[in-house]
């Protein structure tokens, strides 16, 4: 499994964090910058964490910024990601296991490392459950469709 890992300056630290913890579980991952806390603008690193995914890449991505909400914005803009902003664990979890998201949003600013590596650990270790749910992630991709159509 390789992770990546995108951030704006509010949540480069807590994607330093991240970092170590995943290094700690040896589990491999790209850091697609940011790489400090100079303000840059998030949806440059929400989209680049959706295209290493899409190219193959990688096979999930954490991105970060302030609250995790305008970095999930601008990654869930690319067709066939699902990219969810995440402050606890159950939700962790249900994220990957009823909706198969394959980013996970994580706000710098709202939450500690502690539970950001909880969540993070909760969300790579579990597995999407697919029957009533895959038919709901196909409805999904079904709505995005039909709106990458109508350009």
């Amino acid at each position: 499994m390789v992770v990546g890992l995108a951030s704006d300056h509010g949540g480069y630290l807590l994607k330093e964090d991240i970092k170590n913890h995943l290094e700690e579980r040896k589990i491999q991952y790209i850091d697609l910058g940011t790489y400090s806390e100079e303000s840059v603008d998030y949806p440059e690193f929400g989209e680049k964490a959706a295209e290493a995914i899409l190219s193959g890449k990688c096979d999930y991505a954490i991105v970060f910024c302030g609250t995790g909400i305008g970095i999930s914005i601008a990654a869930n803009k690319v067709p066939g990601i699902r990219c969810a902003v995440v402050s606890d664990v159950f939700s962790a979890k249900m994220s990957k296991a009823h909706n198969n998201v394959n980013i996970l949003a994580l706000g710098g600013r709202v939450i500690g490392k502690g539970l950001a590596s909880e969540i993070v650990d909760a969300w790579l270790d579990t597995e999407f459950i697919g029957g009533r749910h895959e038919r709901r992630v196909q409805k999904i991709h079904e709505v995005e469709n039909k709106y990458l159509n109508k350009k």
